[in-house]
């Protein structure tokens, strides 16, 4: 049984405050420094100095930016998770030039990213540059019942570093622990097979320097493998975690697990927490409309993204914060963001929280756009169609009525928008409710219940003519 609920001290903006201070810090043993280095003559960008947060178990320096390399670019522009385009090499040896030589030098991959391509492109970009001068983290992703055998396992586990042109792995992550069939799943996945012990003699033998797990889903099994710690000893633990799902994560989605929950258990046990989607998959960079003024109105000068960073950051339990940067503004968003960064107050804090409350108004579906839906046996782009109905609804365009005094403007605007979003063959109309998707979901989404619910709405609006 979960402990959720239990030994979570509920977080005052009081309390929050006093975390971001040398104490908080200290109790977590963790730090926050610079890099003490100079931005390289003809290079632009932030001229402030990264922001730096101490490993306690390995003494690990590492930016508080961390670079995703789950949404590369590809050679059409767009992310390399899309479509059927090849990875820009030449792109990603640009954007981690310019990450590293701006103080990043944490670098996330997968053998699952970018339609199993992600490690090949990262191992040759980072494969450039003094091996001391990055940390590389990847994932034994064994999903499928396929790779689920010992030999299986360990033989991507191999590949892992034979794709990343290293001999050695700086931080190694069981990946998705809690997805799918929750307990079950993670007992054949690492535990009968032997693969969790295997792994724990690889960190002995110095081939894996940091040994964690990400999580999504079923919360028993993050407290259980919390609750052998001791036996372990876990270096860092990936959560999921931003101002909307630290304390509405379970409200969104009944089978999630609120962040705030997640990420005291980790401080409690002084486990470093890796923040995954501190942007929830771009929702919290294409927010509605008033949430946008909003933002705008308290801090001009930044970007709505950042407000998001800002807050994950802040947490001083936190030892890196993942983005997934296609283009280079994003990239240099981000930087100005952690160069150095500017921790909340406490008035920050409340603020985005009254917002996180404010877009609980607002009834998207919480798809994350990490496509492990994806590919459907049928053809649908599942994220594209629940992305394209999310930013109507944050645009004010899902008409109810014809009574409402937009409806004609609203109406074209779905129409004409989803035609141009999502080609036909892979609309939501094509969707047969096998299910082969939902079970893959971290979010828990009831893929086919969506995509018929939208279904019907478009079929509405076709007939509708006001």
């Amino acid at each position: 049984m979960s402990n959720q609920g239990k030994n979570n001290k509920e977080w005052s903006r009081r309390d929050f405050l006093k975390t971001i201070g040398a104490v908080g810090m200290a109790a977590t043993g963790l730090s926050a420094c610079t890099n003490g280095k100079k931005t390289p003559a003809g290079v632009s960008g932030p001229t402030g100095e990264m922001t730096y947060r101490t490993n306690p178990s390995t003494g690990d320096r590492v930016s508080l930016l961390g670079f995703g390399m789950m949404r590369l670019p590809s050679v059409g522009g767009r992310s390399a998770r899309e479509g059927n385009e090849e990875i820009d090499q030449e792109m990603v040896n640009e954007l981690v030039d310019y990450a590293i030589a701006h103080g990043v030098n944490y670098f996330d991959t997968s053998p699952a990213y970018c339609r199993g391509k992600s490690e090949h492109a990262t191992g040759i970009a980072l494969s450039r540059h003094p091996r001391d001068s990055y940390f590389i983290a990847t994932k034994l992703s064994n999903f499928a019942p396929s790779t689920w055998s010992r030999e299986a396992s360990i033989a991507m586990y191999r590949n892992l570093m034979k794709e990343l042109q290293v001999d050695y792995l700086d931080y190694l992550l069981l990946h998705g622990i809690g997805m799918g069939g929750g307990m079950e799943e993670f007992e054949n996945r690492y535990m009968k097979n032997g693969i969790l012990d295997f792994l724990l003699e690889e960190r002995k033998a110095g081939r894996i320097r940091n040994l964690g797990f990400s999580y999504h889903g079923d919360v028993r099994v993050f407290d259980y493998l919390l609750s052998r710690h001791d036996e372990y000893k876990w270096d860092f633990v990936q959560i999921q975690l931003n101002y909307l799902d630290w304390k509405y994560a379970k409200q969104i989605n009944p089978r999630n697990t609120d962040a705030e929950y997640l990420y005291n258990e980790l401080v409690r046990r002084g486990i470093p927490a890796v923040v995954m989607e501190p942007l929830l998959g771009g929702r919290l960079s294409n927010v509605p409309s008033t949430i946008f003024a909003r933002l705008k109105q308290r801090e001009p000068e930044m970007s709505v993204a950042s407000w998001a960073f800002r807050f994950a950051g802040s947490l001083p339990g936190v030892h890196t914060v993942l983005s997934g940067m296609t283009r280079m503004e994003h990239l240099q968003d981000n930087l100005r963001t952690y160069s150095p960064l500017k921790p909340l107050t406490e008035d920050d804090f409340a603020f985005l929280q009254e917002t996180a409350t404010l877009m609980m108004s607002f009834d998207t579906i919480p798809c994350n756009d990490c496509k492990y839906c994806m590919p459907c046996p049928y053809g649908l782009d599942i994220p594209a169609i629940l992305l394209h109905y999310n930013k109507c609804l944050n645009e004010g365009n899902i008409p109810e009525s014809m009574q409402d005094a937009n409806y004609r403007s609203a109406r074209r605007a779905f129409l004409v928008g989803y035609d141009r979003s999502v080609p036909k063959l892979r609309q939501a109309s094509r969707c047969i409710g096998c299910n082969q998707c939902s079970p893959h979901c971290p979010q828990r989404i009831d893929i086919p219940g969506e995509l018929h619910r939208i279904d019907a709405y478009v079929e509405r609006l076709k007939q509708e003519i006001g």
